[in-house]
């Protein structure tokens, strides 16, 4: 696959079969096929889970939720539980250069599909295996995002301090997961290009979810205890959470005493910087309330937009708590080209930017089995 200047995309020659469904393992071979690789979706008889989670739905009626990870895409329908079905399965798998599944370990044993089998004939494969907790004790647990958050302690972290625990608003686990899954392929396959062989790579929404809890799980290790929940404040810095202006909400994210001190100049309040309950961020965290209180009587006194100006210009980080459109607005305004029209489907581009071989978009989702039939024969340089 080429990309848009009609170069190879870094990952022009990589054959990619793609077992995986739902959010995880489509994200991950996503992010390959926009640079390039060649990413054959294996679908069962009803196709994946998503293509079914609607409305909502595009202007082709396909639902938007298979339509955000499965663009650069071809898309085989196979049935697994039958011999035709595993025959085209094996011969996708033993020609591949990368393997991408999320079953439940064991399911791709009782295929014939496992890495070691895979691997036996095909010594080059990357293989990896996405789990919701491993292949151990916890490979009969369900891997659904919502449980993984709960369990893994984000809900814990999550929501108002005298509210419920919450989840964040999207499958946010499972994108964590699928990046971590794109790093170790690409970590594998420039392994294999040092040595000729490839290897399984594994990963499990619970450890990608307790790594990126970083300074939290680093607190809990430290110090034995759990950190709760702090709604919108920051358990370290303040102010650093949302704040209520005349009109809307925004955030105000204060790093330093500089800073502060320039919060201080522009909502008017010169003197905070100096009183003592106020003087060093230390201070600021303990006596976060009173802070909040002092502050918000004097955003109350403008919209939220001015405000974001005025901080702006004194070099104060502040923002509209933005819906998801306007934060779309703001990326395009920003020049940062959020937004990938193809066809009917329109998805937001990858973030990652390569200056002489960025991300190419050139095909939509595919519809169901849109590529049955194609020749998948073994290429002459298959492992």
């Amino acid at each position: 696959m080429d990309d848009v200047n009609g170069a190879p995309g870094v990952l022009a020659g990589v054959r990619v079969a793609d077992f995986s469904r739902v959010l995880a393992g489509p994200y991950a071979t996503m992010t390959l096929a926009d640079f390039g690789a060649e990413v054959v979706k294996i679908e069962p008889p009803a196709g994946d889970d998503t293509r079914h989670w609607h409305p909502p739905v595009d202007a082709d009626g396909m639902a938007t939720y298979f339509a955000s990870v499965n663009r650069n895409k071809r898309s085989v329908r196979l049935d697994l539980a039958t011999d035709a079905g595993r025959a085209e399965a094996w011969r996708l798998a033993s020609t591949a250069d990368v393997v991408v599944e999320n079953f439940r370990p064991g399911v791709m044993d009782r295929f014939g599909l496992d890495y070691e089998t895979v691997a036996a004939a095909n010594p080059g494969v990357v293989y990896a295996s996405i789990t919701g907790f491993g292949a151990g004790e916890g490979a009969a647990l369900a891997g659904y995002d919502l449980l993984v958050q709960a369990v893994g302690g984000l809900m814990s972290i999550t929501g108002d301090p005298e509210g419920a625990p919450a989840k964040a608003g999207v499958a946010l686990v499972d994108v964590l997961c699928g990046l971590n899954a794109v790093s170790g392929i690409l970590l594998a396959l420039r392994e294999r290009d040092r040595t000729g062989r490839g290897q399984r790579v594994e990963v499990n929404l619970l450890h990608s979810l307790l790594s990126a809890l970083t300074n939290q799980a680093a607190s809990t290790l430290a110090t034995g205890t759990a950190p709760r929940r702090l709604g919108n404040a920051h358990p370290s810095i303040s102010p650093y959470a949302v704040y209520r202006a005349a009109d809307r909400d925004l955030v105000i994210a204060v790093g330093n005493d500089k800073q502060f001190a320039a919060l201080g100049e522009v909502l008017g309040l010169p003197s905070l910087a100096a009183d003592t309950r106020f003087a060093t961020n230390a201070d600021r965290v303990i006596h976060r309330d009173e802070l909040t209180s002092e502050l918000e009587q004097a955003l109350a006194g403008a919209p939220a937009a001015q405000w974001v100006d005025r901080l702006a210009t004194a070099g104060v980080p502040s923002g509209l708590v933005n819906d998801v459109g306007e934060a779309i607005a703001l990326a395009d305004r920003l020049g940062l080209g959020p937004v990938v029209s193809l066809g009917a489907s329109r998805t937001i581009s990858s973030p990652i930017g390569l200056a002489r071989t960025p991300a190419a978009y050139l095909t939509p989702p595919p519809p169901l089995d849109r590529d049955a039939g194609a020749d998948w024969l073994p290429r002459e340089d298959t492992p």
